[in-house]
């Protein structure tokens, strides 16, 4: 008998036929003789329409309220999948986050699991029922509702087996794995049947929205195994484990492409130690995460410093970069919204040269101008403008074979 947490997000508990349908899905399983937890969002569209609800009323909510109020979208669903494992003779029996309990900070609407008592849920899986668990939330050390932030259903399975000791975490989705690229995008992407955790984290921090990142930090830390599924067919998915479980890396494993950037330069600020910190520290203060930098000294003993951000913090971060221009009488600040960033990932990179200069030489016959440029071990990314974003995924994806590679990563 092996033990099974499964995971379903808002469009596969959408609707009641849908419920029904994961009711069918767990019971086959139950039936197959594992033992089964399962982890539920809330149905899709409800904590957006629950937020909107707290904004009419106050604007900005206030934080623990609106973890109270959002909380309560997954327990209309773990409710509603317990009466129907009842209803097909399943014996199943529903927790909330506090319940369980699992454990947070008090960071709300962003909260961190702190720690996950799994002893109430063993015992009723020792009693033969299925768990049916509300994801995206738990309860902080005062027992207030903290919520995890948007995909944090997510990260809640994956604790869970990790708590659980799980032989598989499995989560379904609206597709049907993970693709080297959007489909939208390539048509002839192909399904990978498996890929380590590092290339799934990579992809999902570069703009692939398949998983959420802290569930990936969270299974390759405490070695869960993942598993990427359609609540809407049937098939193998993809397998999410550590590099050793996979026989040969592929040399690329995929291209991601991500719409979310915006750039911001300041022109002439002081080329001297300590000019980094001063420009980013007051970013950092209001929280605004810095993804790539670029620092480009002149001969006049200035610098252009450069760095991007998410789209949505640009302005914030442009009135920020504008105050401190001032203060370090640069020559102006620069914005750009229009980007885009073009990542490929590959555990393959480590063992094999030559992949950045192959990469710049096909876009730059296609006349793809790279902005910035950024590498890891096992990733490349480039930003490029906005209008180049989708033929730069698709240059990308024929160069490096990915069409007609196997699905195996």
């Amino acid at each position: 008998m092996s033990l099974i947490v499964q995971k379903y997000g808002g469009t596969s508990v959408g609707t009641v036929e849908r419920i029904q349908a994961v009711a069918e899905r767990a019971g086959k399983a139950v039936q197959e003789g594992h033992q089964l937890v399962v982890v539920v969002s809330a149905m899709s569209g409800e904590t957006d329409r629950l937020l909107n609800l707290a904004k009419a009323i106050q604007n900005p909510p206030a934080p623990r309220e609106l973890d109270a109020m959002l909380s309560t979208g997954e327990q209309v669903t773990i409710g509603l999948l317990a009466m129907a494992l009842q209803a097909r003779g399943i014996d199943a029996v529903s927790f909330t986050g506090g319940q369980i309990p699992i454990t947070t900070d008090s960071a709300y609407n962003k909260a961190r699991i702190v720690d996950i008592d799994a002893t109430r849920v063993r015992q009723e899986l020792e009693r033969g029922k299925v768990a049916v668990v509300a994801g995206f939330q738990g309860i902080d050390a005062g027992g207030s509702i903290t919520t995890l932030g948007r995909g944090g259903s997510d990260t809640t399975a994956v604790a869970l087996a990790a708590a659980l000791k799980a032989d598989e975490c499995q989560i379904y989705t609206d597709v049907d794995g993970v693709y080297t690229t959007d489909p939208r995008i390539v048509p002839e992407a192909r399904r990978l049947d498996r890929i380590t955790y590092e290339e799934m984290l990579e992809m999902a921090s570069l703009g692939a929205k398949v998983l959420q990142i802290r569930s990936v930090e969270f299974a390759s830390k405490y070695q869960v195994t993942l598993r990427v599924l359609s609540s809407f067919m049937d098939g193998p998915g993809t397998l999410i484990t550590t590099e050793e479980n996979i026989m040969e890396a592929a040399l690329i494993s995929g291209v991601t492409l991500n719409r979310d950037e915006a750039k911001l330069t300041i022109v002439g600020v002081p080329d001297r130690p300590g000019i980094a910190s001063h420009i980013l520290g007051p970013v950092a203060d209001a929280n605004i995460e810095v993804d790539m930098i670029v620092q480009n000294s002149g001969a006049d003993g200035s610098a252009d410093f450069t760095f991007t951000v998410h789209r949505n913090d640009y302005e914030r971060a442009l009135g920020i970069c504008q105050a401190t221009s001032a203060e370090l009488k640069a020559r102006k600040v620069e914005g750009d919204r229009k980007i885009v960033k073009v990542s490929i990932v590959g555990v393959g990179m480590r063992s094999h040269a030559g992949i950045a200069s192959r990469m710049f030489r096909a876009l730059a016959a296609e006349g793809v101008n790279l902005q910035m440029i950024s590498t890891s071990e096992i990733k490349i990314s480039v930003v490029v403008d906005e209008k180049y974003g989708e033929l730069a995924v698709r240059i990308l994806h024929s160069e490096f074979g990915l069409a007609g590679a196997s699905t195996a990563a």
